[in-house]
C-alpha cells in the first residue's frame, strides 16, 4: 500500500478525465497524495533545499541543541508524550523573517507565489470533482471575493535525535485548515499516514508536493473529503526538511457543508455543522493532538 502518486501536467491533456479521477480517489480514499509535474520550477525548488539547510545551520540548530527538549531526553525521561521534536519556523506575508541566511526572504517569498497559485489550482480540481462551481472552495476560504484567506508556511526541521523511541517528530493529528502543500526532504523519511488502521509511509519522492486534506475540506465536502491523520517520527539519522504550506480559511469566513453536498449525501444522515473558523480554531488549539469529532461538536454547540 503506497500513498498515491500523480501526474499534475497530465489534467491538460487527453488524460484529464483518468487524472480527475485519480485526485478524486486520493482524497476520498486518503487525504494525501504527492503531485508530480506540478509547475513549479525544480530551479526553484533546489534553490529552497539549499536555503533551508543553510538558514537552519546558520540561525536555528545552536539553539535546538540547547533547548528544553535536548535537555529533557539526556535527563533520561521514560518519554515526551506532550512534546514535538521539531524546530519551527513561520512565514507569513505580514511577520518579521528570518534575515541572516542569504537568499532565504527572496527564495522563499518566490516559494509561497508558486505554492499559493498551485493550491488554488488543486481546489479547482476539488471543485470539479465535487461538481461545485468554479471557485467554490477558494470563495469560502476567502469569505467571498478577495483575497481574505490565510496563507502560511512552516519551515520544519527535525534534526537527528538521541532517543527516538522517546520522542515523536511530531505528534499524530488532522491539520485543522483547509489545503496544505509539503514540500519533503528527498532522502529523510519519517511521515506517515493513517490509512485503514494502519501507519503508511509518505515516501520521499525528490521534488514532488505532498497534497493533504484539512478539516475544512472535510466539512465543505460533507465528509466526501476526510482530513487524514498523520505523524512524523524521529530518527536517529538525517536532519529532515519539511516545508509545509498552508491554504487556509480567514479566521471569519463561515464555513459549511455545500448544499449541493447536503443535497447528495442526506439519505446516509450525514452533516457537519456551520461555524465561524476563528471559532474553530479556538477548539482546536486546545484539540489538536485529540479525535477530531468533539472539535466538530464543540462548534456546532457554540
Amino acid at each position: 500500500m503506497a500513498v498515491p502518486v500523480i501526474d499534475f501536467s497530465k489534467l491538460n491533456g487527453d488524460d484529464r478525465g483518468r487524472t480527475l479521477g485519480e485526485i478524486a480517489n486520493a482524497c476520498q480514499e486518503w487525504g494525501f497524495f504527492q503531485l508530480v509535474n506540478h509547475g513549479i520550477p525544480v530551479e526553484l525548488l533546489e534553490r529552497v533545499k539549499k536555503v533551508s539547510s543553510e538558514f537552519y545551520k546558520l540561525e536555528r540548530e545552536e539553539n535546538f541543541n540547547k533547548s528544553k527538549g535536548m535537555e529533557l531526553l539526556d535527563k533520561s525521561v521514560e518519554s515526551l508524550e506532550d512534546s514535538d521534536w521539531e524546530d519551527v519556523v513561520t512565514l507569513l506575508d505580514d511577520n518579521e523573517w528570518p534575515s541572516n541566511t542569504p537568499g532565504f526572504q527572496e527564495t522563499m517569498k518566490e516559494y509561497r507565489f508558486e505554492l499559493k497559485k498551485l493550491a488554488e489550482k488543486v481546489m479547482q480540481v476539488m471543485d470539479e470533482n465535487l461538481g461545485l462551481p468554479k471557485g467554490y472552495i477558494s470563495k469560502a476560504f476567502n469569505d467571498g471575493d478577495g483575497e481574505n484567506a490565510f496563507f502560511g508556511t512552516k519551515v520544519s526541521h527535525y534534526p537527528p535525535s538521541p532517543h527516538p523511541e522517546k520522542v515523536k517528530g511530531l505528534r499524530a493529528h488532522t491539520d485543522a485548515g483547509g489545503v496544505i502543500l509539503l514540500f519533503q526532504d528527498d532522502k529523510v523519511g519519517g511521515l506517515q499516514v493513517l490509512k485503514d488502521g494502519q501507519w503508511i509511509d509518505v515516501q520521499p519522492l525528490p521534488n514532488a508536493i505532498v497534497i493533504n486534506t484539512g478539516d475544512q475540506i472535510e466539512v465543505l465536502s460533507n465528509g466526501q473529503y476526510k482530513s487524514a491523520w498523520h505523524r512524523v517520527l524521529s530518527s536517529v539519522d538525517g536532519n529532515r526538511r519539511s516545508i509545509a504550506s498552508f491554504y487556509n480559511p480567514s479566521l471569519k469566513a463561515t464555513i459549511a457543508p455545500a448544499p449541493q453536498l447536503i443535497e447528495k449525501t442526506k439519505q446516509l444522515g450525514q452533516t457537519y455543522p456551520k461555524f465561524v473558523f476563528g471559532d474553530y480554531m479556538s477548539v482546536y488549539v486546545q484539540q489538536k493532538f485529540l479525535p477530531k469529532e468533539p472539535r466538530f461538536q464543540a462548534v456546532r454547540a457554540t
